[in-house]
Parts: C-alpha cells; sequence; structure tokens
C-alpha cells in the first residue's frame, strides 16, 4: 500500500536549495504519495554504514586540520576512491544523532537531546528501516550491531522499531571493553570478549548469513571512553604503558590507538565480504559527534569540543565509497547534516525521496559535483547547565548559538572558522546584520 510522507514543495533541481537563502516565508508543508517499489533497481546495492563513537575532523585522515593522524589505511582508501564531506554537522553528543539518522527528524521533533535522561526514542517514530521495508516491499534485510544507546534496558525496542536484527551494546558506554552487557535475541548477558572486535564478528557473520540486498549499521564504541590500549595487531601506536596513571597523565595516544582499532576492524569486514558483493556495496562512514574533550586537538579546545554547540562539537567527518558513488577521490563542501542520511539511504535503495521531514538526500551529490540542497544546517543539544544548552544554525557563510540562558553567538565561518571572535561583541555591518537576521528567521522556521 501508499506509504504518505511530508515533503516540501518547493525542491528544485540540483544546485538549489529546498530551503532558500534569502528570508521567504517557509515553504508549505503538503502531501506526498511515494509508490512502493518492488524492485527498487535491477540490482539494488548493499549499504555498510559505520559509525564511530567521539571521532571529530581534527582526528580523521583526510581532513586539513589536528597535528597528529591515527593511521586509518581502510577509511583513507575509502576516501581516495569516493568521497569526503567537508561541512557535516551531527549533534554535540550521540543519542541525538543516532535518532536523527534513525528517523530523520530532528531533536526538537524526536525529543532525542542529550545522551542522558532525553535520550529514549518514542515508539511512535518510523524508522529509516521500517521506511525501506514499506517502500520497496522489504527487499532489503538489515541489522543494527553493537551501540544503540537510544531507549533504557530496553533489549527488544530496535526490533520493536523495525530493525530486522539487532544485536550489541543497549546503553552508552562500557566501564571495561572487556567487561560489558551483550544484548542479542532479546536477552542481555556478559560478555568478556573485546566490543570492538566483537561487534565486527558480529557483523561478519550477519551479512555471510544474507542471501538478498542489505543493509548493515554497525555502530562501534571506540574511540569512545574508558581510554585504554587495543590489543597490539590492532593499532600502530607501539608498547604505551597501561597503567591508568599514564593514560590519565597522556590519553592522546590511547585514543589513536582505539580509533585505529576501528579501522582494523572495518578493515575486517570489508575483507570479509566476497569480491562480486563488495563491488555492489555502497561504504558510508560517519562520526557521531566531535573528539572528547581531553584528547580534542588544537585548532579546537576543550571547552569547544563533544557536548558544544560549537564547530568542535558538531562538525564530523563523512567519507562515502562504494557502488552508488562515481565522483573519486573528490571533496564536497556541500552542507549536510546527519539526518540528511535517512532520505539518502532511501535513494540508495532505489526510492525517490528527495525530502522527508527534516531530511534531505545528498544521494545526487554522490555521482555529480554540485551544490546540496541546504543552504542551512541546524544542530541542538540539552544540557542542565543553560549556559551550555540551545541550539545553533548556520548558513555557508555565518553561524548563530542561541544558548538556553539567553546568550547569543555570531561567527562568520568564513573568516573565522574556529570561532574565535563573537560578533555580538561589536557593532554588525550591514551585511552582518542581515546574515544574523536570515539566521534567527531560519532558526524561528525550523524549530516551529
Amino acid at each position: 500500500m501508499n506509504k504518505k510522507i511530508l515533503l516540501l514543495s518547493s525542491l528544485l533541481f540540483l544546485g538549489v536549495s529546498c530551503k532558500k537563502d534569502g528570508v521567504d516565508t517557509p515553504d508549505p508543508i503538503i502531501d506526498v504519495v511515494v509508490d512502493p517499489v518492488t524492485t527498487p533497481t535491477s540490482n539494488p546495492p548493499n549499504i555498510l554504514f559505520i559509525i564511530a563513537d567521539d571521532i571529530g575532523i581534527e582526528a580523521t585522515p583526510g581532513y586539513p586540520i589536528g597535528a597528529i593522524k591515527p593511521n586509518m589505511p581502510n577509511l583513507e582508501r575509502l576516501a581516495v576512491e569516493g568521497i569526503i564531506f567537508d561541512n557535516v554537522w551531527a549533534y554535540p553528543v550521540c543519542s541525538p544523532t543516532r535518532a536523527s539518522i534513525l528517523t530523520g527528524r530532528t531533536g526538537f521533533r524526536t525529543g532525542v537531546l542529550n545522551a542522558e535522561d532525553a535520550s529514549t526514542i518514542s515508539l511512535s517514530e518510523t524508522t529509516l528501516h521500517s521506511f525501506l521495508d514499506q517502500n520497496t516491499n522489504s527487499v532489503y534485510s538489515h541489522a543494527i550491531l553493537g551501540k544503540w544507546h537510544l531507549s533504557r534496558n530496553e533489549p527488544n525496542r530496535p526490533t520493536e522499531m523495525g530493525v530486522g536484527h539487532y544485536a550489541g551494546l543497549l546503553g552508552g558506554g562500557v566501564a571495561d571493553y572487556n567487561n560489558w552487557a551483550f544484548t542479542q535475541n532479546g536477552e542481555t548477558n556478559n560478555s568478556t570478549e573485546y566490543i570492538t572486535t566483537k561487534i565486527t564478528d558480529l557483523a561478519i557473520e550477519w551479512i555471510g548469513q544474507q542471501e538478498k540486498p542489505w543493509f548493515c549499521w554497525v555502530a562501534y564504541t571506540a574511540p569512545h571512553t574508558p581510554f585504554h590500549l587495543p590489543p597490539t595487531n590492532m593499532h600502530s601506536q607501539g608498547e604505551l604503558p597501561t597503567d591508568q596513571d599514564s593514560i590519565d597523565n597522556n590519553p592522546l595516544p590511547y585514543f589513536l590507538a582505539m580509533t585505529e582499532s576501528v579501522d582494523f576492524e572495518m578493515g575486517r569486514i570489508l575483507q570479509s565480504i566476497p569480491a562480486n558483493e563488495l563491488e555492489n556495496t555502497t561504504i558510508i562512514f560517519l562520526g557521531d559527534n566531535g573528539s572528547h574533550p581531553r584528547v580534542i586537538q588544537a585548532p579546537f579546545n576543550r571547552t569547544k569540543s563533544k557536548g558544544s554547540l560549537y564547530q568542535g562539537g558538531l562538525h564530523v567527518p563523512l567519507i562515502v565509497s562504494g557502488k552508488s558513488v562515481s565522483r573519486i577521490n573528490a571533496r564536497d563542501q556541500s552542507l549536510i547534516n546527519s539526518s540528511d542520511l535517512f532520505a539518502t539511504i532511501v535513494e540508495m535503495a532505489g526510492v525517490s525521496l528527495p525530502s522527508y521531514q527534516d531530511s534531505y538526500s545528498f544521494n545526487s551529490l554522490l555521482t555529480s559535483n554540485g551544490q546540496g540542497q541546504r543552504a542551512f544546517n541546524h544542530s541542538e543539544v540539552l544540557n542542565t547547565n543553560a549556559s551550555k544548552s540551545g541550539y545553533t544554525v548556520r548558513s555557508l557563510n555565518y553561524k548563530l548559538i542561541v544558548f538556553d540562558d539567553g546568550e547569543e553567538e555570531l561567527y562568520d565561518l568564513i573568516q573565522d572558522p574556529y570561532e574565535s571572535t563573537n560578533l555580538l561583541d561589536n557593532a554588525l555591518s550591514n551585511d552582518q546584520q542581515m546574515a544574523l537576521q536570515e539566521l534567527q528567521l531560519k532558526a524561528t522556521e525550523i524549530r516551529q
């Protein structure tokens, strides 16, 4: 049966944004019917989505900032064979990012706004997996393997929300990577397997069992705290001391080792997929938020890292490679939001979905150089400290942050990409005043 979804009526051709740069009235919302597709394409691509935990652009190879990079040959190869996206925003903490991908909706709408008391997703939300089933006649097998962090102690919540198979960690983190609560088939038991390796083994096993196109969401906990030294074969940081004092005194090499372990395990997944199957697979790599304040590198700093509305908290790596990508060794400057992965993955599967809720597909950018649909980006976080809680909206040039304590900050991201000078501390030029008004109007539109 047909499924009704919300689309903005002003969708234009590639190169023109759904949401215009000017201060026009908001586009009307209309009902559009998407016909289900029995066979989305003659040979639907497999989709491998890998999300790493707490890794910003300064800690990711291929991005121009950060003095010390982890050794990630598998990710670097994907970048050479695909596209690095340079202007991607997620949320300052993990749960809202995951909810935005799963639903195509902002945290303002889902209520998932932090990683603590506002981290539970409603059962009423339509998930990406359910949407794929409903609009492709269930062409795809799908699974989420690894970190969930969208409900509390509910082992069946992922499958209740339409995920075909779930196994992994329900919560947001572990105290010990070798001793953690493993959930599978609705039951939770203690596991003493190294969690990064276990998540990989789950993915390899599940992918190997599939007999039709598959969508595999692999959510690593690494390099989330606690910082530690992974098994020696998984990193190139050498024989570092493993006592807690050494780690606390200089956590960066341990963070880098953990990041390298993600690349090592990602390589194991790719190597396990038969060559002909891998040729028909699209690979997406994303960081869920910025790096932890203890390990973030210049030009960011501890106060503008994970958990913050500054670039160090929400500017994340996104690299896409494989079957759906024909732009090779490319960079793209389009504004992308984590929520955009919803519509993009649906379009990868062969269903036309230029936009859905708060999600705008960038699927066309995988094959053609051009301007993405977004003229504005948005993110938000809920914090018990009102001076750290609020929302932010940006255009290509300017960024406005509005905190819950009433304070506001405006930055010129072209001249001041790392937010050192709040323009509101001085008189604004005419151009800056117009930019501020535009961002204020757009924030109101986005958050209504």
